[in-house]
């Protein structure tokens, strides 16, 4: 796990770029954390995930996709990602960054970088909540929306594992304030502070 301040030091294709402009604002961004890719990776390999999604998703033919069979198993596909497990080892990671982050106890979000798509829980020590929130983040991915699309663009079910943001209080809201004291579009801040720069 990643503070923002340590994320920076990456390339936007690790972190992504709202990652980077976030931590250009560190003193005004509440309790959070950058999960990186490789903690996903890890989940998805450690469950091998990536042969069970391959195996149920093989019906599907790109040239001629049948919507009706991508609808469900597509839910079949975000089941499976909710109901498999980090190991052990992942797990306790997890939890020390989330104590080193501030993040054990009230109300948290996640998040994509450059997205909107956020997963909330209230959470107590040591944190199970924030990781099952993470998981159903996860989970979106494997949408119908989100399968059609991959479809469309590449031809192919498969995707990349990518960085996920974590904040302290609920999902930010647009603040015109904001944006324009910084000087961009879209500025999202949270009763605790700044939480988006998509």
């Amino acid at each position: 796990m990643l503070t923002f301040a340590e994320a920076a030091r990456f390339p936007d294709t690790l972190v992504g770029a709202e990652t980077r402009r976030l931590a250009a604002h560190g003193a005004r961004l509440p309790a959070g954390m950058v999960v990186p890719p490789a903690f996903e990776e890890g989940f998805y390999r450690g469950a091998n995930l990536p042969e069970q999604l391959r195996n149920l998703l093989a019906p599907i033919q790109p040239s001629r996709i049948d919507e009706d069979l991508l609808e469900a198993l597509a839910e079949r596909a975000q089941a499976l990602i909710r109901t498999s497990y980090l190991s052990d080892d992942a797990v306790q990671l997890f939890y020390r960054a989330l104590g080193n982050a501030g993040l054990t106890s009230g109300e948290v979000h996640v998040r994509r970088p450059g997205s909107r798509e956020v997963e909330t829980a209230r959470v107590t020590p040591p944190g199970t909540a924030a990781l099952h929130a993470l998981k159903r983040l996860w989970a979106q991915d494997w949408t119908f929306d989100a399968l059609l699309t991959r479809l469309d663009d590449t031809g192919s079910v498969g995707l990349e594992a990518r960085a996920t943001l974590l904040f302290a209080g609920p999902p930010g809201v647009p603040d015109l304030g904001r944006a324009a004291e910084l000087g961009v579009p879209l500025a999202l801040v949270n009763s605790l502070g700044l939480v988006g720069l998509p």
